[in-house]
């Protein structure tokens, strides 16, 4: 074919192993100036627009570059820690012979060996679910919208407070606060749900009462639609 032809194909070569490579480094160069850009209206969001460019500008343009990608990341990797479970777990240790406290969160009556049994297994089994549930996609927009969220929220509660900044970490605070007392009582729930479960053999007497139970709820759902209806 000739050494053009030659020098054409080992051209094509060359560019076919590169792109790869460069589509990869514009992608994590993208990712990057996204993250910069997110930092950037973080900062003017939570301190303040007028404040926030004044921050910006007088700092040194390097440091902003180090800085601002770090607030997402940082964001996201709190996130991922799932703080509920460790406070749930030590009011199940420690405060559960307290008598007050059973008004705000129930614990059940699981004792014995099936509460040891409940508190290996079924525990196990709810944070596998749990777990589950929380994908990527969950963590990733709670984690960026929550400087959002806590602007919102110091806004409308915390209007007597002048700093932004203040304002803004107070309303966070009382988000996660109240966001994590609600998931607690839930999960909570779920286990002494869990907790009360009965194994039954598979013999004609349980069927005929699994069967007989599972009409009755039909039966009542039914007629409570129908009065609604009526």
């Amino acid at each position: 074919m000739g050494a053009f032809v030659a020098l054409l194909d080992a051209m094509e070569e060359i560019t076919h192993k590169i792109c790869p490579f460069i589509a990869g480094g514009v992608l994590l160069g993208s990712i990057y100036w996204i993250a910069i850009t997110y930092g950037a209206v973080t900062v003017m969001q939570v301190v303040g627009h007028r404040e926030g460019l004044e921050m910006m500008e007088s700092a040194d343009p390097l440091v902003l570059l180090v800085l601002l990608p770090t607030i997402p990341v940082t964001l996201i990797s709190a996130k991922m820690y799932n703080w509920e479970d460790s406070v749930l777990l030590f009011l199940r240790k420690y405060c559960q012979k307290i008598p007050a406290l059973a008004y705000v969160l129930p614990f059940g009556s699981v004792e014995g060996d099936r509460g040891a049994i409940v508190s290996g297994q079924t525990t196990n089994h709810q944070n596998q679910n749990t777990s589950s549930h929380l994908s990527p996609t969950r963590i990733f927009c709670s984690a960026l919208l929550l400087p959002t969220i806590s602007t919102i929220i110091g806004k409308i509660f915390f209007r007597s407070i002048q700093n932004n900044l203040h304002r803004t970490i107070l309303g966070g605070l009382t988000y996660i606060t109240i966001k994590g007392a609600l998931k607690i009582y839930h999960k909570q729930m779920l286990y002494i749900r869990h907790s009360s479960r009965k194994i039954l053999d598979y013999t004609e007497s349980n069927l005929k009462l699994y069967r007989s139970t599972t009409t009755t709820d039909a039966v009542s759902s039914t007629r409570d639609d129908t009065e609604q209806v009526v």
